[in-house]
């Protein structure tokens, strides 16, 4: 097989004209910068449970790219087109990657909580009335959507029309995407539910099939794509994360995040991101394997 690309986390391997083979590795990043330190048994359990919401999503009657799983940490999709340079994208456009991540969010947290806190979104931004004031952790009136880019070097939020201008959806293709995000939530949600999870937010990546349905590919609703709370310590009030959220605290914690933003703010040179300690490579690794196991219901060995 060749080697077509090199991920953060994953390489992308050509079987055929129609066909890919994901190998998805031990890598872990975070803040769109690699981690030198290696997590192991990451990569199969993002693998299976990747596998596992595609096989979920196809009951459900919703198209993917998914073909078939090669354990510990391999699979097979549909291949389609990755078109770089997005002013080739039109309407007319088929069989190509969606150069676009799309972003729900049902709670507040993350990089939400920080652009409410810097004013950059408001209360009624996100359907509060206009006085209320946001905290972590609350439940949003109804799910926050957004979009950023796919294939540049550092994800960049978008505006609607951006959005349409890069992927070469019309209007009325771009509210399908959304409406079949908020599908796979349901999906989700009702699926974690009976595991005492709380799904937070994802993202998600689609792609046109030959006949130009929307397809749902890469990856998602795994510990590296989505935000998930313990469901019986968010009774309590308490806020547990049980994703990659856990390594961004980390960093966050330790100042390096900080360092990084100043930097991407002045167009500075970016600090090195440093190692993980070992005792947090075991806690994450622990934790993903944890999730492997209250997210799909299965055993990890």
């Amino acid at each position: 097989m060749n080697l077509l690309r090199t991920g953060k986390v994953k390489e992308v391997y050509e079987v055929d004209n129609d066909t890919l083979e994901f190998v998805f590795t031990d890598n872990i990043s975070v803040f769109d910068k690699i981690i030198p330190s290696n997590v192991p048994g990451k990569g199969e359990t993002l693998c299976r449970t990747a596998a596992f919401w595609f096989q979920v999503c196809r009951k459900a009657g919703i198209k993917t790219h998914f073909t078939e799983l090669i354990p510990p940490n391999r699979m097979r999709v549909k291949r389609v087109e990755v078109i770089e340079d997005t002013n080739r994208i039109n309407t007319s456009t088929v069989n190509y990657l969606i150069p676009l991540e799309f972003i729900s969010r049902h709670y507040v947290a993350g990089s939400l909580f920080d652009r409410v806190r810097s004013g950059e979104i408001t209360a009624s931004d996100l359907g509060f009335e206009k006085d209320h004031e946001v905290k972590y952790g609350e439940k949003l009136p109804t799910p926050y959507y957004e979009t950023t880019t796919k294939l540049e070097k550092v994800d960049r939020l978008l505006t609607r029309k951006e959005a349409l201008e890069l992927s070469g959806l019309t209007e009325k293709e771009l509210d399908g995407v959304f409406e079949l995000v908020a599908k796979i939530d349901d999906v989700i949600a009702s699926e974690v539910g009976e595991r005492m999870l709380i799904h937070v937010d994802g993202k998600k990546e689609f792609a046109m099939d030959s006949q130009r349905n929307i397809m749902l590919i890469d990856t998602f609703g795994t510990s590296d794509e989505d935000r998930w709370w313990d469901e019986d310590a968010y009774a309590a009030g308490e806020c547990v994360e049980l994703s990659k959220e856990a390594v961004r605290q980390y960093y966050r914690e330790t100042g390096y995040f900080d360092k990084l933003m100043a930097a991407r703010k002045n167009g500075q040179p970016e600090p090195d991101i440093p190692a993980l300690p070992n005792e947090w490579i075991r806690k994450v690794q622990d934790l993903y394997i944890e999730m492997f196991e209250r997210l799909t219901g299965e055993s990890f060995r």
